[in-house]
């Protein structure tokens, strides 16, 4: 099976993303100030939106393996451990230092986004476009 090892973090991304999301809601609420709250939902949200990203780009490459693919995956999952983590651990720490690394992990989602989006432009085209 191609990239078994991403889809198997995808998986697993996937897991941690619901645990996160229900440990938030049922052992945080009620300790958290409502901006750590906040910040910690934010993490939980952008990974789940990058995890469905990353299997978007895992079923195309599946059909259409191309160069820039994992580039893509890489940096989306690099920013997720940075932008994500760096929002729990300020969630559960309350250490504002830890602020500092966020938008760190927002660059690299963004070069993730930028990455696939350069995949696409240099992709040779497949054919006609039927719509």
């Amino acid at each position: 099976m191609r990239d078994r090892g991403w889809w198997v973090t995808v998986a697993l991304g996937g897991a941690l993303t619901v645990m996160a999301g229900a440990f938030g809601a049922h052992a945080l609420a009620d300790s958290l100030t409502p901006r750590l709250m906040a910040a910690f939902e934010t993490g939980v949200r952008y990974q789940a939106w990058h995890l469905l990203a990353m299997l978007g780009v895992l079923a195309w490459r599946a059909a259409r393996p191309l160069a820039g693919q994992r580039l893509a995956l890489g940096l989306w999952l690099a920013g997720m451990a940075l932008f994500s983590g760096s929002l729990y651990a300020l969630a559960l720490s309350g250490l504002r230092a830890l602020g500092a690394i966020t938008p760190l992990g927002g660059l690299l989602l963004i070069g993730g986004w930028l990455a696939l989006a350069v995949c696409v432009l240099r992709a040779p085209s497949g054919g006609s476009d039927p719509g």
